[in-house]
């Protein structure tokens, strides 16, 4: 639940009961509001001109709310009908770009709140992309490809005319991976008749995807726990990590963790977590959970040793001095945080959407824990999206080597950013202040420049 709105400034107090009275019942995105309108008190105090011109009022309400039914029929030839969603936050700063969700728990508020967080991450990043997120309350799980197939069609029937490389870029996010985007883009170039590679991002590499793609949401926050470790005069060399998820972006933290030298001890799933006392084995567990699909216990049985599975427990149960949020929105609680920093954590970097809630960020920075807030932390994945969109625009493809190194320079710039604006605000070491007020305040000039639109 969103922390007490008296932790924003009292100029904007009116702001955020508005969005509270205008968007009843969507939690997360009232979270996700009060955690940025919670930075801007000391923005607002040296450009009051935002506050003036209502800048916050217009960030605080889409450019377009798109809600649409989508009936596909499944492999018994029962007709099933699913909600589609596509929030166009803002395109301020470019055309909209932002993932598609495909999941159950998939509302309206979800959409709307990872579209708001989308609009800054996609500003840290530098490259010329607006927000936007979409999705549907469709669940994959258990599905055969014919009917995962067949839902796309249906969804991309109607989301198409809202779709161009100049307009909306959708990407894959929870349970949208390059078989999904291959689905959508086929039925996009059916009904449209081009093969407007730059419409969606996440390809497969030969029909115009990006090398590192997959990689880079894990990559990108790592590297951008590296920096705030360098920043303090460590690094991850040598210590402990806790990862919690086994998907994509979890896989490919570790991945990278361990080529920076640290070490991995645990990692889960939702039924329970595994803790490797001798360190993750990537390769059993890339084997467990991306080819055969299986639980997450699978990995301990096999792995035998130091290896043990803890069903229904907490990873953040597990000591280390490094945390990596990798799965899911407000997964880590205040007392989770708690047990964290009894443990020892001095790194927090978020690799899902606003997987601390407000509690917990709270008690990291009141701690002295580092923390990497997901919107700059995570945003490696739509950096090198951006970066595919670069690709396609210019008829070329890049190596992996180069794709990766264009990612380190981009998260680097996003921690630069995020320190030299906290600095500049005598608020040294706030990453999550750092991180708001940098984007804001370049998505904020840019709506000024355009004008009242």
């Amino acid at each position: 639940m969103p922390l007490m709105s008296s932790t924003i400034d009292s100029r904007l107090q009116h702001i955020y009961k508005l969005v509270l009275r205008r968007n009843p019942g969507e939690s997360e995105f009232h979270q996700a509001v009060q955690e940025v309108l919670s930075s801007l008190g000391p923005v607002v105090d040296r450009q009051p001109h935002y506050l003036a011109e209502r800048v916050i009022e217009r960030l605080c309400e889409p450019e377009r709310q798109i809600i649409f039914r989508v009936p596909w029929t499944d492999d018994h030839g029962q007709v099933q009908i699913n909600r589609g969603f596509r929030v166009e936050y803002s395109s301020v700063l470019g055309p909209y770009k932002g993932g598609l969700r495909f999941h159950p728990s998939v509302l309206l508020g979800t959409v709307k709140f990872l579209g708001f967080e989308q609009i800054f991450k996609n500003a840290l990043t530098g490259l010329p992309i607006g927000g936007g997120k979409g999705g549907a309350d469709f669940d994959p799980k258990g599905r055969s490809d014919g009917e995962i197939m067949r839902f796309c069609q249906s969804l991309m029937t109607e989301l198409y005319r809202h779709l161009g490389e100049y307009t909306d870029v959708p990407a894959g996010d929870v349970g949208v991976g390059t078989r999904e985007i291959g689905y959508l883009f086929g039925q996009y170039k059916r009904i449209t008749n081009r093969y407007e590679a730059g419409v969606l991002t996440g390809k497969g590499i030969a029909w115009g995807g990006a090398q590192a793609r997959t990689e880079a949401t894990g990559y990108g926050t790592v590297y951008f726990a590296d920096e705030m470790a360098k920043h303090v005069g460590s690094s991850l060399q040598g210590l402990d990590v806790v990862v919690s998820g086994s998907g994509n972006v979890a896989i490919y933290a570790i991945q990278k963790v361990q080529q920076l030298g640290g070490r991995v001890v645990a990692c889960s799933d939702s039924s329970g977590y595994v803790v490797d006392e001798d360190g993750i084995d990537l390769e059993l567990l890339q084997d467990v959970k991306e080819v055969r699909r299986a639980r997450i216990a699978t990995y301990a049985e096999e792995r035998g040793g130091k290896s043990r599975f803890v069903r229904d427990g907490s990873v953040w149960e597990v000591p280390c001095q490094v945390a990596l949020p990798c799965a899911t929105q407000n997964e880590l609680d205040e007392d989770a945080a708690r047990t964290l920093v009894e443990h020892g954590v001095q790194v927090v970097a978020e690799g899902a959407n606003m997987p601390c809630t407000p509690g917990a960020v709270h008690v990291f920075t009141d701690r002295g824990v580092l923390f990497g807030p997901g919107k700059a932390a995570n945003a490696g994945g739509v950096a090198t999206s951006a970066l595919e969109m670069q690709q396609n625009a210019a008829r070329d493809s890049w190596s992996f080597e180069h794709t990766e190194e264009r990612l380190g320079e981009i998260m680097r710039s996003i921690h630069g950013r995020c320190v030299d604006t906290a600095e500049d605000y005598g608020r040294p070491g706030d990453y999550v202040f750092g991180a708001n007020a940098a984007g804001f305040i370049q998505v904020a000039d840019a709506m000024l420049a355009l004008g009242v639109v």
